[in-house]
C-alpha cells in the first residue's frame, strides 16, 4: 500500500512538474529569468537548421529617443521571446510599447520595465509588429533585434536575428574651433544651448514613451506638448550618462522644475530652462526659504537641445548631479513643482503666479505618469475671502451709507448717536478688522515677502485704513471751523483705500487664475462686481443731485431711496458669492 502511494506520489509529481514546465515554458510568456540566455525550459534543444523565421526592421539607423517598427513573421508560432541587444553585447536595452489588449506583453530585464517582449498566449501566429524606443542616450551604439521562436515545445529556434541598426552619432561636445549649433524654430528667435545640441533641424518634446521609458509629469493630466501649447510637461529617464529631463511650457522668461521633500517652497534642487539675451540657458539654482541661490556650476549639466518660439518654452538636458533637498533621498522619489516666471540678465526672478506641484511623490525613475494642479494654501484662501468681504461688502456698504443715507432714520438714534452712523461704525469695524486679520494670514502663509505688485498694493491699502479710524478718533468737534478740513480728508483717504483695493483684489484674483484654469471667470465677475457697484453710485449721484435742485419730489423720497440700497445689498451679496465660490475651488 505504502509503495503504491509513493508511486502516486512520484507520478503526480511528474505530472506537476510538467504542468509547470509548460506553463513557464511557453503558454502564458516566458519569464524574466530567461532574459539573459533567451532559452525557453522545455527540456528540449534549440534546432540547428536555419530558421523558417525574419526579423524585420523599419529603420537602418536611429537617434536617441527614436521609435522604431519591428516585425517578427515567418511559419505559424506559438511563442516567442523578443529583445534589442548592442551588437556583440548580451543585454537588453531599450524598451517596448505595450499596448492594451495586445497578444505580447512586456518583461523587465537588469530591473527595466518592457525591455522585452514575450507572448501571452499558446494561440498560432504568423506575424507580429513591434514598437521599440530607444534610451534617451547616445551611448548605446549599434544594436540588433534577436528573438527566440517556439513552434511547438520541442520545437524551437533561438538567435533569430534582424539586420544591423546603426546608431547616429550625437556629439554633446562640439569642438572648440566649431560653433555649437543652433536649433531651428519657426520663430524669429533662434537658440543656443550652453554646451550643444541636435543636429537635426527640429526639436520635439511629446508624451509619447511616457511610463514607459520615462518619467512625466505635466498639467492638465491630459497634456501632450507635441500637440498642445498651453499645457506644462516634464520628464525623467535614466541614461548613462546621468538623468535626463525635458521641460515644456508657456512663459515670457523661464520654465522651471523644483524638487522638494514636502509642498512648500524651500530646500528644493531646481533646474530651468531661462532666456538669456535671445538664448535659451539651462540654469541649476537651489532655492533657500523663498529665495534662490545664486546659479550653480553647469560642469556636471549638459544640454542636449532647447528653443523658444511663440511664447512656449522647450529644452532637454542630461545632469550628472546628484538631487539635493534637505532630506536626501536614495528613492529619487520627490515633490515635483513646475513654475514660470520672468529672468533678469538671464537669472531667474520670483514667479508671480503659485506653482504647478505634485499631489503626491513621484519617482523619477519609475516610468510613473502624474499630473498636478496648483495648490492653494488655505490661509491664501481665507486671505482672498476676508479681503472680498471687507473691501466689497462691508466697506462698500458703510461708504455707501455715510454718503448718501444719512437722512434716513433722521431723529431716531442708537447709544445716543444717529443710526446711519452706528450703522456706519460697524461695518467700518467689521472692514479694518477683516483687513488686518487677512493682511496676517498673507504673511503666515508667505513666511516671506514675495514681491509683485499685489503685496505692494495690500501694503498700502493697511497702512491707509489703520489711518482712518484714528483720524476719526481724534476728530474735532461737528461745531468746530476745521471740521470740514477732517471731512475732506476722511473722505480722500477712503476713496483712495477703495480705489487701490479693488485694484489689489483685481490683481490677486488675476494670480489665482493663471494658476487655475477653473477660476480665469473670476476676473469677469469682479470686474462685473465693480461695474454694478459704479452704476449704484451714478444713480444714487443723479438722485442727490436731482435733490439739490429741488427736481426730485420729495414725496417719493422715503420709498426710493431704501429700495436702492435693498437693491444694492442683494446684488452685492449676489457678486460676493460667486466670488467665494470661485475663490473656494481653487
Amino acid at each position: 500500500m505504502r509503495k503504491m502511494q509513493k508511486q502516486c506520489f512520484f507520478v503526480f509529481l511528474f505530472i506537476f512538474e510538467n504542468l509547470v514546465v509548460t506553463i513557464l515554458g511557453y503558454s502564458s510568456g516566458a519569464p524574466s529569468s530567461v532574459c539573459s540566455s533567451m532559452l525557453p525550459s522545455h527540456n528540449a534543444n534549440p534546432q540547428s537548421s536555419s530558421p523558417p523565421y525574419s526579423l524585420t526592421v523599419g529603420k537602418s539607423a536611429y537617434s536617441p529617443g527614436d521609435q522604431i517598427t519591428v516585425t517578427l513573421s515567418g511559419n505559424s508560432y506559438t511563442g516567442f521571446l523578443l529583445e534589442a541587444q548592442q551588437v556583440g553585447g548580451g543585454n537588453a536595452v531599450g524598451s517596448f510599447n505595450i499596448p492594451s489588449n495586445s497578444v505580447y506583453m512586456g518583461l523587465g530585464c537588469n530591473g527595466v520595465p518592457n525591455s522585452a517582449v514575450t507572448h501571452t498566449s499558446s494561440s498560432s501566429k504568423s506575424s507580429l509588429s513591434f514598437t521599440w524606443v530607444s534610451s534617451s542616450s547616445n551611448s548605446l551604439g549599434d544594436i540588433e533585434f534577436r528573438a527566440t521562436v517556439v513552434s511547438s515545445k520541442k520545437t524551437f529556434w533561438t538567435n533569430v536575428k534582424s539586420a544591423t541598426v546603426k546608431a547616429n552619432v550625437v556629439s554633446n561636445n562640439p569642438s572648440s574651433n566649431t560653433a555649437a549649433p543652433t536649433v531651428t524654430t519657426t520663430s524669429t528667435t533662434s537658440t543656443t544651448t550652453q554646451q550643444g545640441s541636435f543636429t537635426k533641424n527640429s526639436f520635439n518634446i511629446s508624451s509619447s514613451g511616457c511610463g514607459v521609458t520615462k518619467t512625466c509629469f505635466s498639467s492638465p493630466a491630459s497634456c501632450d506638448p507635441s500637440t498642445s501649447s498651453s499645457c506644462y510637461f516634464m520628464s525623467s529617464a535614466a541614461t548613462q550618462d546621468g538623468i535626463q529631463f525635458e521641460i515644456y511650457g508657456q512663459t515670457n522668461g523661464y520654465v522651471a522644475v523644483g524638487f522638494s521633500d514636502d509642498q512648500k517652497m524651500g530646500s528644493d534642487d531646481i533646474y530651468s530652462c531661462a532666456l538669456n539675451n535671445g538664448a535659451v540657458n539651462v540654469q541649476h539654482v537651489y532655492s533657500i526659504g523663498q529665495s534662490l541661490s545664486s546659479p550653480l556650476s553647469s560642469v556636471n549639466v549638459s544640454t542636449i537641445a532647447a528653443s523658444y518660439s511663440g511664447g512656449v518654452m522647450k529644452c532637454s538636458f542630461i545632469t550628472k548631479n546628484a538631487i539635493s533637498t534637505q532630506q536626501r533621498s536614495s528613492t529619487n522619489t520627490y515633490f515635483i513643482f513646475l513654475a514660470n516666471g520672468p529672468t533678469s540678465n538671464g537669472n531667474m526672478q520670483f514667479h508671480p503666479s503659485i506653482p504647478i506641484i505634485s499631489p503626491s511623490k513621484i519617482d523619477l525613475l519609475g516610468f510613473q505618469v502624474a499630473s498636478g494642479s496648483v495648490i492653494q494654501d488655505p490661509l491664501i484662501k481665507a486671505h482672498g475671502a476676508l479681503m472680498l468681504i471687507a473691501w466689497m461688502t462691508t466697506g462698500s456698504i458703510g461708504m455707501i451709507i455715510a454718503r448718501y443715507f444719512k437722512h434716513v432714520g433722521k431723529g431716531k438714534k442708537i447709544g445716543g448717536k444717529d443710526i446711519w452712523f452706528q450703522v456706519h461704525i460697524f461695518l467700518m469695524i467689521m472692514t479694518i478688522s477683516s483687513t488686518i486679520i487677512a493682511f496676517i494670514l498673507a504673511f503666515v502663509s508667505a513666511q516671506s515677502w514675495s514681491g509683485g505688485a499685489h503685496p505692494v498694493l495690500g501694503c498700502i491699502v493697511m497702512g491707509l485704513a489703520l489711518i482712518q479710524p484714528f483720524g476719526a478718533i481724534f476728530r474735532c468737534a461737528p461745531t468746530d471751523e476745521r471740521r470740514p478740513i477732517f471731512n475732506y480728508l476722511h473722505a480722500v483717504n477712503a476713496v483712495i483705500m477703495k480705489v487701490l483695493a479693488v485694484a489689489t483684489i483685481f490683481l490677486g484674483l488675476q494670480l489665482l487664475s493663471s494658476s487655475s484654469t477653473s477660476a480665469q471667470w473670476t476676473v469677469k465677475v469682479m470686474g462685473g462686481f465693480f461695474g454694478w457697484e459704479c452704476l449704484i453710485i451714478i444713480i444714487l449721484d443723479v438722485k442727490k443731485f436731482l435733490k439739490r435742485k429741488a427736481i426730485y419730489e420729495n414725496v417719493s423720497k422715503d420709498r426710493l431711496e431704501p429700495l436702492i440700497l435693498i437693491i444694492y445689498i442683494i446684488g452685492n451679496l449676489c457678486f460676493m458669492i460667486a466670488l467665494l465660490t470661485g475663490i473656494g475651488q481653487t
